[in-house]
């Protein structure tokens, strides 16, 4: 009888999204883009779905050898980073945080690597002690179109800055990201630095040099619109081996 091989892939969580009933299903469910998937499948990883169980947060970590913490239509609550008011343009997923905050804060305590993406990379931020600017347009004066523009498609260049992990994953200056959203890093925290930013100045990318990989981009690196965002999903799996 033969007797399955143990996989030389790691096993990286993916944080999913959530919706109320309607739509797709006449009760409450969950999403992932695709390309998330095919993204860590392609450098080398073992893709697994995590739902929004804070609870079982622990156990979930117990199973997996790195996270990545997705991106989605929502925003961080201000409160979480000492914010006294909130824009009108905030919209929140309070489950889908507090279990992404569950399991960020737990793959932080295990040094277990991370990549966080456009959401996820504010909510790295505002757990380490930083906070976010709540709506670009009136908060950063001529500000690029960091959102609108075609699915998948480059927005924006960012310059990463030298001497930071994503710029020696990246093996050059400059990058074209895919890059939706209309909050951003305003300060990372004590903690973090800033490995990229966009031509208006906005931040774009934070790490932790501490680390053993800590990396949170504000752009899409699934629909690998450079090929820098390819290295960065194997430079995770790497850290992960």
């Amino acid at each position: 009888m033969q007797t399955a091989q143990a996989s030389t892939r790691p096993a990286i969580g993916l944080t999913l999204d959530a919706e109320p009933a309607g739509g797709w299903s006449a009760h409450p469910w969950y999403a992932l883009r695709q390309n998330y998937a095919a993204a860590v499948a392609a450098a080398g990883g073992m893709p697994l779905l995590l739902p929004h169980l804070p609870a079982l947060a622990a156990d979930m970590l117990d199973a997996i050898a790195g996270l990545v913490v997705t991106g989605g239509a929502f925003d961080i609550d201000p409160a979480l980073y000492g914010a006294s008011g909130r824009h009108p343009s905030v919209t929140l997923k309070e489950g889908r945080t507090a279990a992404e905050a569950a399991l960020l804060e737990g793959a932080r305590a295990r040094d277990l690597p991370v990549l966080a993406i456009c959401g996820g990379e504010q909510l790295l931020a505002a757990l380490a002690g930083g906070r976010l600017l709540q709506h670009i347009p009136d908060e950063v004066p001529g500000a690029c179109a960091h959102q609108g523009g075609p699915p998948g498609a480059p927005a924006h260049p960012v310059t990463l800055v030298p001497g930071t992990r994503l710029a020696a994953i990246a093996g050059a200056a400059r990058m074209q990201v895919c890059s939706s959203h209309h909050q951003a890093v305003a300060d990372p925290g004590p903690r973090l630095v800033v490995n990229a930013r966009a031509p208006d100045g906005v931040i774009e990318g934070i790490e932790d040099p501490a680390a053993r990989f800590c990396i949170g981009v504000q752009w899409h690196p699934e629909y690998g619109a450079d090929p820098a965002d390819a290295r960065l999903f194997e430079a995770l799996i790497s850290a992960c081996r």
